[in-house]
């Protein structure tokens, strides 16, 4: 499917605001938040503390009267050059431009399948910044396979799961994971689309290279055209 047709097809599985975690945060509550090298805020948080990040989100959250934190589809981020698993400095092939979309809140809450897919595969991402407990669901879009990517849950949420176990738009997949199992990051979901998913099993490259981004950002589409938060939040 051409890419074209492929997102119009995909904007028109949900037709508003979906939620991809506990549905008892109404879009009202949620607010855009910028982790970006361009937000100079963020120098002066340690962002090698997943204590001092929860601090600085909940403290946004409480000046602008929010309950969620969401945003970073294609945000060029500091935040991984505390991990080796970023790779190199050069700036052509370090991994720092985020592809999924981030929903911030409490570990614990409820992850939700926004559309109707089944369990294609699960993995316990175990590297320091990497996704920790993470699932892919598998959809369909009229005979053609396309992907969602959970990452940062809590280990119980795959202890039980079964490939090729199926749920409906709205179903509980998952939980948010506590920092010490999640790859060590303020509670969090990274969610993410993927058209091919190149053979990967419970995992896909979150973040890319600049070097790199031209093939991921058409392979990995930004995620509101399904969540649809911007349009509802904004009005």
């Amino acid at each position: 499917m051409q890419t074209s047709d492929f997102l119009a097809e995909l904007s028109q599985l949900t037709m508003g605001f979906t939620p991809v975690v506990d549905p008892i945060y109404g879009a009202e509550v949620y607010r855009f938040l910028d982790l970006s090298t361009s937000n100079t805020i963020i120098d002066s948080v340690d962002t090698s503390s997943a204590e001092a990040i929860a601090v600085y989100i909940d403290t946004y959250l409480s000046k602008t009267g929010g309950k969620v934190a969401y945003g970073g589809y294609l945000e060029k981020r500091s935040i991984y050059d505390r991990s080796l698993y970023f790779g190199t400095q050069e700036i052509q092939l370090k991994r720092n431009i985020h592809l999924g979309i981030d929903i911030w809140c409490p570990s614990g809450t409820a992850v939700l399948a926004p559309v109707k897919g089944r369990v294609h595969s699960f993995k316990d991402n175990k590297n320091h910044g990497d996704y920790g407990p993470c699932i892919v669901l598998e959809h369909t879009i009229k005979g053609d396979s396309f992907y969602t990517l959970y990452g940062h849950l809590s280990r119980a949420s795959i202890s039980e799961l079964e490939i090729g176990q199926e749920f409906n738009a709205g179903e509980t997949i998952a939980y948010l994971g506590e920092p010490e199992e999640n790859g060590d990051y303020a509670p969090h979901l990274h969610f993410q689309i993927i058209k091919d998913l190149q053979q990967n099993e419970g995992d896909y490259p979150g973040v890319s290279s600049l070097g790199n981004l031209s093939f991921y950002k058409e392979n990995c589409p930004d995620p509101d055209i399904l969540l649809k938060i911007e349009s509802k939040v904004k009005g």
